[in-house]
């Protein structure tokens, strides 16, 4: 179907202001299962009676399934726009929420957070960051930021809201309202999308890149350098879903309390919004594959810093520490694909690399969970996310190096 844009004087307009902050609250919303998993997980353990890899096995799927999403959603979105994608999406988190509260053992409480996934969150994640790079030129990098922080806000609001109603009510009626508020609140904002993106005709990357015609990014072909950035997002999302999936769990084991490791995933994520935003800024000025180098470094010194100290101040401070150094590295990766790839593979390959950071997510909540239940022990968890991490950044710092290699040759 032939895709008839907007026209492209509102690229950086008042408009694509008011469609950013739209953007915002659906991603807020769609995103909200991605965070509130981590909250029930002691209780459905407990519940279920299961081991801590087995309770980690929901996370692992929506994220499997919300990256294999993204780009089954991204393709619905370019062919029939997004509106009708949101609702498909505002219904399959009301389903995903509502199935998961009635369920009676682990294999359908893992299938409604399939749902979740497949349909619900993936219809806020890479189709969004897509359109949202669309609707912006001059100020891309803090644009993609500020859309990619709802996923961050959500992790700061819905964990300790849930875990109130944990406390209060029980985890499957909070499961059923959080599905009642976020289904109905998608539905009404994704009537607000239903604007086509303009498409300008030449693509202007941004002062900080690198002359390349997009044929041979980094120097390499096209789909090599496309394999090279899923793997370094595999490896990052491994490293950063250590502390986000089982900070809580954690926290649980050492004797201060789901409440207490709840607070800190919210302080995590609270930081993470500073951090996308400041990120999405340095981007604007020194370009995406510095940015994600910048991030990865910083993140595994936030990952080291969690071995000698389990101290509940320190937790706390180390909890801040890691989302202010990580929450720019997933967002920069749709940078370096819009600034070093061809405009017309953007989407495509947009989604391609959010998936592989997704599926690292995935890896990284149950590998964390499986080698607790094998060592006892979440010290032997962080190392392993400190290694995955330090692939990361070899990968890094090789594309980087190849990019300078690339400038110095005359053109």
């Amino acid at each position: 179907m032939p895709h008839t844009a907007t026209d492209e004087s509102l690229i950086d307009s008042p408009q694509a202001a008011i469609r950013l902050l739209v953007t915002l609250g659906l991603v807020i919303l769609g995103n909200s299962s991605m965070y509130v998993v981590s909250v029930v997980l002691p209780a459905v353990q407990t519940e279920f009676g299961i081991g801590r890899g087995e309770a980690s096995l929901p996370y692992t799927l929506m994220m499997v399934c919300l990256g294999l999403g993204g780009i089954w959603t991204g393709r619905l979105a370019d062919r029939y726009g997004l509106p009708p994608v949101l609702w498909c999406g505002a219904l399959a988190v009301f389903t995903g929420f509502a199935l998961a509260s009635q369920a009676a053992n682990i294999w359908i409480f893992g299938l409604a957070h399939g749902i979740l996934g497949l349909i619900g969150s993936s219809s806020t994640f890479a189709p969004l960051m897509a359109d949202t790079a669309l609707w912006w030129q001059k100020r891309r990098g803090i644009a993609v930021a500020i859309c990619a922080c709802g996923n961050y806000i959500a992790g700061a609001i819905w964990p300790p809201l849930v875990q109130h109603g944990i406390t209060t009510i029980g985890w499957r009626p909070t499961y059923l309202l959080l599905g009642s508020v976020c289904g109905v609140g998608m539905l009404l904002l994704s009537l607000k999308m239903r604007a086509k993106p303009p498409i300008p005709k030449v693509s202007v990357a941004s002062s900080s890149t690198l002359h390349n015609d997009g044929s041979r990014p980094f120097g390499l072909k096209a789909s090599h350098a496309q394999f090279m950035l899923c793997v370094a997002g595999v490896a990052c999302c491994v490293a950063m879903a250590m502390p986000q999936v089982h900070i809580v769990a954690y926290c649980t084991d050492l004797g201060y309390g789901a409440a207490r490791g709840a607070e800190m995933l919210s302080l995590m994520l609270s930081c993470g919004i500073v951090s996308r935003l400041v990120s999405g800024m340095i981007c604007d000025r020194i370009g995406g594959i510095r940015t994600l180098l910048l991030g990865s470094m910083l993140q595994g010194v936030a990952l080291v810093a969690f071995l000698p100290f389990d101290g509940l101040v320190p937790l706390y401070v180390i909890s801040a520490v890691f989302g202010l150094f990580q929450g720019g590295i997933v967002p920069s990766y749709a940078i370096i694909v819009r600034e070093h790839f061809s405009p017309q593979q953007v989407g495509e390959r947009v989604g391609s690399v959010i998936m592989a950071t997704l599926l690292g997510m995935a890896l990284g909540g149950w590998m964390s969970g499986w080698i607790f239940d094998l060592t006892g022990s979440y010290k032997a968890a962080f190392l392993n996310g400190i290694a995955w991490n330090l692939l990361n950044v070899s990968i890094s710092v090789w594309l980087f190096s190849r990019l300078k290699k690339a400038h110095a040759v005359p053109h």
